[in-house]
């Protein structure tokens, strides 16, 4: 089964994985950026499991703040966390934004070849099997749950040669245009391009289509490490009584109007993939319903048989497996927001129906008729005979969340964390991250 209109709950790693963990929006629990990580200090899925004794294990990358933190997971074999519990913290230094040179070592890395990141996710996959086939062994009816979770597709753009090859250059097409007009005129857009200079950094159009060609390579390449962990779960037997939920943490713009990376409330950024399989799910079945990674924490509380919380009741997700067998929904609400690098101020998505609104603190919004207009090409915000739509939405929005206070407690944070690190001006002489590496199990 797959769920075509899927979103993360933030457009930057380790927020949307906080979130994903805790059921909760990114405001909620203040995992503005990637320098702000999830420490195990607000109830996750996982701390559920535990409470109830079913087994809970993770593989591979988390993006949280430390292995020592205590968020839910019995044993996390070869982690990736934050790169010395720090992350990045170029990223919290807003709203006066540095330019991110460290992008081009980003465009550097696009080439034929190996990374890090694609040994560890090889490793990851070798680990993942090994783990299933011992679990098939043992003789234990309790519930478990692993997360098994690659790296690719993923800066640095680095692709082994025979994933590479199944994308001539010549069967590229460009992305859409950098020079959208309300793009131009947009003073957070402005703001944004000049902080992300990534584009800059490309010789000419044939450089980037070998970006992109890189990464479906690496699309494929994860496709197929996917599917090895999947023949592990059917070799082994377990795919007879196991759900497997796939998703992403987030999307990529891939030179769409002339961004490269996340951070973007666009389909490309803000837009993920999400599948599930099992005995109970329906086969061959596109639920139309938009959802968010925030429905991971009741659908997994569901899956193992478990029962939500009292504290739980405010929490804004619904079971995916309940949604799997209901009629579609697709006036359902789902909302994301970003505060983290690049940006100027906050940035707020609300999805219902056939329409985005894009909230920018301090700056004119976006509305976009995904019905009609598929590629976001027309920003309908500004012509009169919408003037009632951005209201309801704003109206939707403010039932949610203060969009102004939000922005001002994030900067707050984010300031405190900065000056903590001995301030903007060390930050930006030490540099941004270019990646985070990986751990020393490689």
């Amino acid at each position: 089964m797959c769920i075509r209109d899927s979103y993360t709950p933030s457009p930057i790693c380790v927020s949307a994985r906080a979130a994903a963990a805790t059921g909760r929006y990114v405001h909620d629990i203040g995992c503005w950026d990637n320098a702000s990580a999830y420490d195990g200090k607000v109830a996750s899925w996982g701390h559920r499991l535990q409470q109830a004794g079913n087994s809970c294990v993770s593989i591979g990358k988390l993006h949280f703040r430390s292995e020592d933190d205590p968020t839910g997971f019995d044993k996390q074999i070869i982690p990736m966390h934050i790169a010395g519990g720090v992350g990045d913290l170029m990223g919290a230094i807003r709203p006066d934004l540095p330019v991110r040179y460290q992008s081009r070592k980003y465009v550097e890395s696009v080439k034929v070849g190996t990374s890090a990141y694609t040994d560890y996710d090889l490793d990851i996959v070798s680990k993942a099997e090994t783990w299933l086939s011992e679990k098939a062994q043992e003789n234990d009816s309790k519930s478990w749950t692993v997360f098994i979770s690659l790296i690719s597709p993923h800066f640095p753009l680095t692709v082994p040669q025979k994933y590479f090859d199944l994308y001539p250059l010549d069967t590229i097409e460009m992305p859409k245009p950098a020079d959208l007009e309300y793009q131009r005129n947009h003073p957070w857009w402005n703001g944004f391009i000049n902080s992300n200079i990534f584009d800059q950094y490309f010789k000419d159009n044939e450089h980037r289509k070998m970006a992109i060609a890189c990464y479906l390579g690496l699309c494929t390449f994860t496709d197929e490490n996917v599917g090895s962990i999947l023949a592990t779960l059917d070799k082994t037997g377990l795919s007879e009584k196991t759900r497997v939920i796939f998703f992403s943490d987030h999307g990529d713009n891939m030179g769409a109007r002339g961004i490269w990376g996340k951070s973007t409330m666009h389909e490309e950024s803000a837009g993920i993939p999400l599948i599930m399989a099992g005995p109970d799910i329906p086969k061959n079945k596109v639920v139309s319903t938009p959802v968010s990674l925030v429905d991971l924490f009741p659908t997994v509380i569901e899956n193992s048989g478990l029962e939500m919380l009292k504290s739980d009741a405010n929490l804004p997700g619904t079971s995916l497996l309940s949604l799997a067998n209901s009629d579609d929904q697709k006036d359902r609400m789902v909302f994301s927001e970003y505060h983290g690098a690049a940006s100027v101020s906050g940035v707020f998505m609300i999805r219902k129906g056939s329409y985005k609104y894009i909230h920018y603190v301090s700056f004119p919004p976006e509305l976009f008729d995904l019905e009609t207009d598929p590629e976001e090409i027309n920003n309908l915000s500004e012509m009169p005979e919408y003037t009632e739509v951005i209201n309801q939405f704003k109206a939707i929005l403010n039932d949610i969340v203060d969009p102004e206070n939000i922005d001002a407690l994030a900067k707050k944070d984010q300031a405190a964390l900065v000056q903590r690190f001995g301030g903007a001006e060390k930050i930006i002489q030490f540099g941004g991250l270019s990646g985070t590496p990986v751990p020393d199990q490689i």
